[in-house]
């Protein structure tokens, strides 16, 4: 495998990465702070929650507990099970995309179906594929690395995938995953040796395509408008970013302190979701903002230099999976932030491993543990063990 860019240690120190886990865990247990922060003005006003103002922290300790527990059961399980199960993966992430748009199975919340109510519990499918997409790029360029830099051979195919994809992603709408997957999958594609004029010839066609998929949407263009001057607007297409732009300047260096928002008083829509990081900015301030971006920064460091590692004992699977992983989480994180800050339009996409949500906390942490997992084997075999 070519390209396969990294920060490394030569001798491991210990049975696992305690570091990757410890930024892992402190953002998530600052997500669970901050979730029941940033909600219970929501939770304290709604029939639905029952005027109760713990109901999302509920919730969302329970979702991190699943997670957990998700993580740990995956962590037991070889880098090897899932470069076998990668194809199978992928076609079950599939198959859940289009049954979220037959009507009685898939939920629809504000336009979009993006939710397969099943008992007990509602399933984003949009989540699920992220991963199984990161494993199937990983295992597809693997399996044709003696023939990726070949068009009709080693892109053709896997773009074949990708637009299926794409095109059920986009009747939900969920545009927001459809960029993080195409940008991770192709993002492994390049790492993995696929030829350079392909990739840019590639960047120039997903450059064209999301230019026309926003032309093309009224609600599209609307968002774009919005974003490039909220205050024309700011009671209407402009609310969310001017309001979350308020929440900032509000915070200036540290924060007005935990609890104290004003913005997340029924003024900043989906605060305790996708703007959750203006709650941070609003209540911690430029310190508590620049410690998130460091621990993420810090997450994607280590998930590429776990990739060189496995990369230097010839896993390649495993060296792609973990870019890949690092890929995904870094860009969803980046886009959020961006979002938040000004920097992009609004695309929906929560913040990894701290943002409210079930079946984002889940598959985050699943990502992670064997992000672990590939680190652990890594380390097994510098010491001469078998993993």
């Amino acid at each position: 495998m070519s390209r396969t860019y990294v920060f490394a240690r030569n001798a491991p120190s210990a049975e696992y990465d305690r570091s990757l886990a410890w930024a892992a865990l402190l953002l998530a247990a600052a997500g669970l702070v901050m979730v029941y922060s940033a909600s219970i003005a929501t939770a304290e006003s709604s029939r639905f929650t029952g005027n109760n103002p713990a109901w999302f922290l509920t919730r969302h300790a329970v979702f991190l507990g699943a997670a957990f527990s998700a993580a740990m059961a995956v962590f037991l399980l070889p880098v090897k099970f899932w470069q076998r199960v990668a194809p199978w993966a992928f076609a079950a992430g599939v198959a859940l995309l289009v049954a979220v748009l037959i009507p009685g199975l898939g939920r629809e919340v504000n336009g979009a179906r993006r939710w397969l109510d099943i008992p007990v519990v509602s399933v984003q499918p949009s989540e699920l594929i992220k991963l199984a997409a990161v494993l199937y790029a990983a295992d597809y360029t693997v399996r044709k690395h003696a023939v990726m830099k070949s068009f009709k051979k080693g892109l053709l195919p896997m773009l074949g995938v990708m637009l299926l994809v794409s095109w059920l992603l986009l009747r939900e709408p969920d545009f927001g995953a459809f960029v993080v997957i195409a940008v991770t999958a192709f993002g492994i594609l390049f790492l993995g040796g696929m030829n350079g004029r392909h990739f840019v010839a590639l960047l120039g066609m997903l450059a064209v395509g999301f230019a026309v998929l926003v032309i093309s949407s009224p609600y599209r263009m609307q968002r774009i408008f919005g974003f490039m001057d909220p205050w024309a607007d700011a009671f209407g297409r402009g609310y969310q970013l001017s309001h979350s732009l308020i929440a900032f300047g509000r915070g200036e260096w540290l924060g007005v302190g935990l609890g104290a928002s004003v913005e997340k008083l029924h003024y900043l829509p989906e605060a305790h979701t996708d703007f959750l990081l203006a709650v941070i900015g609003e209540e911690l301030g430029f310190l508590g903002v620049a410690l998130v971006i460091a621990l993420f920064v810090w997450i994607v460091v280590r998930a590429f230099a776990i990739g060189r590692q496995a990369c230097l004992h010839e896993r390649h699977f495993a060296a792609l999976a973990a870019q890949g992983i690092g890929i995904w989480l870094g860009f969803q994180a980046l886009i959020n932030m961006g979002v938040n800050l000004g920097l992009l339009p609004t695309k929906g996409l929560t913040l990894p491993l701290m943002s409210y949500g079930g079946s984002g906390l889940v598959v985050n942490c699943v990502a992670l543990a064997i992000l672990l997992r590939i680190d652990w084997e890594n380390r097994q075999l510098a010491r001469g063990l078998n993993a």
